[in-house]
């Protein structure tokens, strides 16, 4: 079985995907893997660099995350050559890891991905894991976690695909505002009811 896990932005899909691992449940992190596919010698870094300049890539032979994300941010044209370099290479990474863990013998693996919906990547998944905050809390907890002030939370928060509409497409969710032990008890009731074992 595969569990697509997403969640929005501060509303604690790290720390589920965390007490997933701790049950021995393998997870597939885009997070991690978009970060993967851009180090010295891999072909989506050439890519970037092709497309961008060499004033992309730092002395080290890493990208220059900074100047990348500066020429993205007020430019459509440039973030969708970015996107389009970096999303196939993710998407290529993260089958690979995920074959590779059933190769391994897993019966289940999770693939943690934030954008899951946004990206239309529901079909990777036979069941779908959203954890879900109320906007109060996940607001708190973002300026609290990254120091935002609100306007800037509120407009992190407005970027991404609104979390009821998260909520609709899941066949599970996990309601984490309050304790990690009542989510972690939601978690186990979810996994029990889907006989998921890792």
């Amino acid at each position: 079985m595969i569990i697509g896990l997403t969640g929005s932005i501060a509303s604690g899909k790290s720390t589920v995907s965390r007490l997933l691992e701790e049950r021995g449940f393998p997870i597939v992190d885009a997070d991690r893997i978009a970060r993967i596919v851009v180090e010295p010698g891999q072909p989506a870094l050439e890519a970037i660099r092709q497309a961008f300049g060499d004033d992309v890539i730092l002395e080290d032979g890493s990208m220059d995350r900074a100047a990348v994300g500066e020429r993205i941010f007020n430019n459509p044209a440039d973030r969708k050559k970015l996107n389009d370099i970096m999303h196939p290479a993710i998407r290529k990474e993260m089958l690979r890891q995920r074959d590779r863990h059933f190769e391994r013998g897993a019966k289940t693996v999770v693939m943690d991905i934030p954008l899951l919906f946004e990206s239309r990547l529901q079909h990777y998944a036979d069941k779908v894991l959203v954890v879900s905050v109320t906007e109060e809390t996940q607001l708190k907890r973002l300026m609290q976690r990254d120091g935002f002030s609100e306007k800037e939370a509120r407009a992190r928060i407005a970027s991404q695909l609104p979390i009821s509409e998260k909520e609709r497409g899941a066949d599970a969710v996990i309601y984490n505002n309050g304790t990690i032990e009542e989510s972690e008890k939601q978690l186990d009731r979810i996994l029990e009811s889907w006989n998921a074992i890792p």
